[in-house]
């Protein structure tokens, strides 16, 4: 169970809006967050991965993450985090990204695998595709088996049909690995396929969409 009731002003285009999210998500479950641009859905994951501040609690299982008088270190919490832009070391191979996360080589080989990166562990991120780059991007955020997997929008910049294809990889690895998700994403057809709950950030608010 994740349980996440944070407050934070944020600064809109319309002036200021009182983030207040309550939320609570199963174990196991895939999340979707939609909503307008500058809504806060990105602020929320943030605040989530302990990236910026907000008042209030986070519980994630039995671990306090965050409360009203102490907040976890970002490196202490068990979470994956896969940006828009991959953001990859372009002096590490594909491999190096898995490994430098924890050395498993047996779940390395197993995420390079079900990725169908294996072919591509040597390669370095300028020798790599958009779609590959985010395999990778996906396969890291893995390696640490985390509690909490965290995705914002990681396939809006990819072409559709390579789109489409990860999209049914992300889905067979929340199968694989049930990983509580919580993905921000405007695409409807991403969202009907891959999450079994979606809510709507909506001034401030999220609501059960």
């Amino acid at each position: 169970m994740v349980e996440i009731a944070v407050k934070k002003e944020l600064q809109g285009a319309q002036g200021i809006i009182p983030l207040d999210v309550q939320l609570k998500i199963q174990k196991g479950e895939f999340l979707a967050i939609t909503g307008r641009s500058g809504s806060g859905k990105s602020t929320l994951l943030r605040i989530i991965a302990g990236l910026e501040d907000a008042d209030g609690i986070i519980k994630v299982e039995d671990e306090e993450w965050l409360t009203h008088t102490h907040k976890l270190a970002i490196q202490k919490r068990s979470i994956g985090f896969v940006f828009q832009d991959y953001a990859l070391f372009e002096n590490m191979t594909v491999k190096e990204h898995l490994l430098f996360v924890q050395k498993d080589e047996k779940l390395a080989h197993e995420l390079l695998q079900m990725m169908e990166l294996t072919g591509l562990a040597s390669r370095y991120p300028k020798n790599l595709s958009g779609g590959q780059k985010q395999r990778v991007a996906i396969a890291r955020a893995l390696m640490r088996k985390p509690k909490l997997l965290l995705l914002d929008e990681p396939l809006s910049a990819l072409d559709p049909q390579m789109r489409i294809k990860l999209q049914h990889e992300l889905l067979e690895l929340h199968k694989r690995f049930e990983t509580t998700t919580i993905m921000v994403s405007h695409d409807p057809a991403e969202i009907q396929k891959l999450a079994s709950s979606v809510y709507k950030l909506q001034d401030g608010a999220l609501l059960k969409a």
